[in-house]
Order: structure tokens, then C-alpha cells, then sequence
């Protein structure tokens, strides 16, 4: 590679700068690289002419690590490191970037110059092996070993392993009882790598806001959020922030969301008539009262049974009717049937879609449906997959209403049941509804049309 005088350099900058031409006529003008050309541009705008001035820097280790954390931070390229650092060779910025993947912060460290071995004269008042002195030292290295292995149990039990920041940690709980330079041989990493963590320990931790409205929103909602959710949440909020980075984040602060579990089955045989299958896993309605579907779903709680049986809208997931009983009957669909006429508009013919439970085949049932101008229509046989958005709100409800709270009652639980409720249609938000709640979607469509 040519390499050009610092005259050269700075004619050729001063050229561009104060003239009217193109970097490719001036650097055919002053016979100098283009791209040459270019990078000293930008260096000399930002540098001065010191970004022209040799140098023979022994680089800290602090300067290094700000130099491959603005790469990790600002997602910049290792010439444009470069530059922003006014480090002449981009080389030396990559040969930091594979040295501290590969060994860690102790390769970044500078190289002293080693000199030649000296024979070693003993010291004097060398403490006698088996002495009272050396006893006492072996005891206090015993007590230290003690005290970091007994905090080894509290770190990182989800990992499976202790990393270095983790005996970093360990350390700096230790640093008031021994001496440091004692406990980072018994941990087994250097003392800049011990300093390193301290010092990255010390700085302000730029999501600290956002750690706190992830906990608020989490516990506002028992735990019922998980990072999708809460991160529109946030974006509802005014907080622009990516789902990795709330996932990421979740993780740290131990937040997760709780499973899903199975719901209880009507299906007796057949006890009536069978409608057809007429949603035909369409679940998409473009308007309220289009598509309907339901089921029935039982609890077990104080040696007690309960069963809830709700319909569902399809065009907007709320629930525009229900019905609680403590046993299994007949007015248990009828009741909520008796809620949900009066939502129908002149003009509305809903679908009603339900599995093959012995309910929906009594001849009075069909009746209702026929006599309001309803469509009957119902899953095959044994396929669940048939009706799965109700199925989905009933795991919704059990994880985050039955497994996530302690109830003294039956008529306790009835209570939260029915608050759970309200709060699905109109508090708990959907990716798919724009981050909006049923009711609000509802609402806001209903302005819209």
C-alpha cells in the first residue's frame, strides 16, 4: 500500500474542503487513493490534525473496552471504530475484537517487557513450616475458601455453572473480611477481570426505568403478561423498545409467564341432533355479532365444582355473555343464551359454533338459536382444533386466574371469576387488536365505521 507524506495528506484534505470538486477529481488532482481520500476527510473533521500525527499509544485497558463496547452498543463497524477513536490501523481494533472474544480481558492487557530471570535470593524470616504463624495463615486461607464456597449455592442455580461475573460478584461481597489479592486466587480469575466487572457493576444501568414499568405492568396484571404483551404495553406507553430486549430483560428480573392448562369436556354422545360444521375453522369475523362461538369449562376447588359456560365474539375476542352454576345443567347454556339476545341488531344472524356436548343438541336449545335467527353449527367429533379460540381463552383464564392466585372460598373464587372477566374484555390487550382491549377495539371500530 502507497503511503503518503503528511503533506500530501493534508493538500489533498484541504483541496476537497475549500474546493468545488468531487473526491475522484481531487484525488486524481493530487495522485492519492480515493478511498483514501475519503477516510481522511472524515478523520481530519473530527480529529483535527492530530488524526494525522503518529503515534505510538500503549492503549489502556479501559480504552480498549470503550472502543469494543461502542462497536457492541452503536452496532458499528470496526472502520468506523476506528475513525470515531482516531486509531490509525483498523487492524489493531479487530485484533482487540478477536482477542477479547476468544481470551477474554486479560488479552487486551499490555504487554511488559519481560526481563531476564534473576536468581532469587531467600527471603529472610521465612515463617517454619508447622509453626504457630503458619498454622494461623493456613487457617485464615481455610476460613476464606469457606466463606466464597458457601456463596457459590446463591448465584446462577438456573445456568447450571458460575461465570466470572458471578465470582466477581462473590468477591466484592467478600472485599470487607480478606483481602482481595487473596480471594481472586481462590476464585480463580485475575484481578483486572475482578476490577473490570466492579467497574461495569458501578455504571448506570440504562434500562432501569424500563425494568421498573416491566415489573409494574407484570404484577399489575398477576403475572399474566408475557413479553409480546407487555411490550405493547409499553409501546402504549410511549416506550419504543424492541421484544428481545423486554424478553432479555424479563429474564434478568426472573419474570415469566405461567403455562397453560387442559379444560373440561361435555361430550356424552349422541343425545340429539348433530349440526353440521359450518364455521369451518374460519375464525375471522369483519364485524360484532357475525361469529360466535362457546363452550363449557368446569373448576375444582375446596371439594367443590363449578362451571362456567361463556360465548365468545369472534371479531373482537370479548365476551358478550355468561353464565356460572355449581352443576352441569341445562340452564347453565340457557341462561347465557338469555344475555346474549338482546346484543343482536335488526339485521344480525350470528353463527354459533360449539363442540357436540350434550347441551347443544337438546331440541330446546336449537329452538332458541332458530327462533333468533342464529346458525347452529358444530366441531367434528373428538377435534377439539374445531373450536380452538375458545379453548385458547379458557388456558388463558385457568393460568392466569385458577394457578396464579390463592382463594379462601368457592364464592371467593366466583367473585374473582367474574372481576377476571371484566378485566379480559375490557383491561387485557392484544397483539392482534393492535394492542387494544376487546371492548376498546369494539369501540374504536364502531368510531371508525
Amino acid at each position: 500500500m502507497t503511503k503518503y507524506s503528511l503533506e500530501t495528506k493534508l493538500m489533498a484534505v484541504h483541496a476537497y474542503l475549500n474546493g468545488t470538486e468531487s473526491f475522484k477529481m481531487t484525488a486524481q488532482r493530487h495522485n492519492v487513493n480515493m478511498t483514501m481520500l475519503k477516510k481522511w476527510v472524515v478523520k481530519f473533521r473530527k480529529h483535527g490534525l492530530a488524526a494525522f500525527q503518529t503515534t505510538y499509544t500503549n492503549y489502556s485497558v479501559e480504552f480498549k473496552m470503550d472502543v469494543l463496547n461502542y462497536i457492541n452498543e452503536m452496532r458499528a463497524s470496526i472502520e468506523e471504530a476506528a475513525l470515531v477513536f482516531n486509531i490509525p490501523a483498523s487492524t489493531t481494533v479487530g485484533n482487540w475484537k478477536y482477542s477479547f472474544k476468544t481470551q477474554g480481558i486479560d488479552a487486551l492487557l499490555p504487554k511488559r517487557k519481560r526481563r531476564p530471570p534473576m536468581n532469587k535470593k531467600p527471603k529472610k524470616n521465612q515463617p517454619i513450616e508447622g509453626s504457630e504463624e503458619t498454622l494461623q495463615a493456613e487457617i485464615e486461607r481455610l476460613r476464606m475458601e469457606n466463606a466464597y464456597l458457601k456463596k457459590l449455592p446463591c448465584l446462577n442455580s438456573r445456568k447450571g455453572k458460575v461465570t466470572e461475573q458471578d465470582k466477581a460478584q462473590i468477591i466484592y461481597e467478600l472485599r470487607t473480611e480478606f483481602k482481595i489479592v487473596h480471594v481472586v486466587k481462590v476464585a480463580g480469575i485475575p484481578r483486572s477481570t475482578y476490577y473490570y466487572w466492579v467497574k461495569q457493576r458501578n455504571r448506570l444501568d440504562k434500562y432501569r426505568e424500563i425494568k421498573e414499568v416491566i415489573q409494574q405492568i407484570f404484577h399489575e396484571h398477576r403475572g399474566r403478561y408475557g413479553y409480546r404483551r407487555i411490550t405493547l404495553e409499553l409501546h402504549n406507553r410511549g416506550y419504543l423498545i424492541n421484544h428481545k430486549t423486554i424478553r432479555r430483560l424479563m429474564i434478568q428480573l426472573g419474570l415469566k409467564c405461567l403455562v397453560r392448562m387442559k379444560k373440561y369436556r361435555s361430550y356424552r354422545g349422541k343425545v340429539g341432533s348433530i349440526a353440521p360444521h359450518i364455521l369451518q375453522r374460519d375464525f375471522k369475523a369483519s364485524k360484532p355479532n357475525e361469529k360466535w362461538v362457546t363452550d363449557i369449562t368446569e373448576f375444582q376447588l375446596f371439594g367443590e365444582k363449578l362451571y362456567l359456560s361463556p360465548i365468545l365474539d369472534l371479531f373482537n375476542g370479548e365476551i358478550i355473555a355468561y353464565n356460572i352454576e355449581k352443576r352441569s345443567v341445562f340452564p347453565l347454556v340457557t341462561k347465557m343464551l338469555d344475555q346474549a339476545f338482546p346484543r343482536l341488531n335488526d339485521g344480525d344472524s350470528p353463527i354459533l359454533h360449539s363442540d357436540q356436548g350434550w347441551h347443544y343438541q337438546m331440541k330446546k336449545y336449537r329452538h332458541l338459536l332458530k327462533e333468533h335467527h342464529i346458525t347452529q353449527s358444530m366441531s367434528r367429533k373428538g377435534n377439539c382444533l374445531d373450536n380452538a379460540v375458545i379453548e385458547n381463552f379458557f388456558g388463558l383464564l385457568k393460568s392466569e386466574l385458577l394457578y396464579l392466585q390463592e382463594f379462601e372460598s368457592m364464592e371467593h373464587f366466583t367473585l374473582e371469576l367474574e372481576k377476571y372477566i371484566h378485566y379480559y374484555n375490557h383491561k387485557r390487550i392484544k397483539a392482534k387488536l393492535k394492542g387494544l382491549s376487546p371492548v376498546q377495539y369494539r369501540i374504536q371500530s364502531s368510531i371508525a365505521v
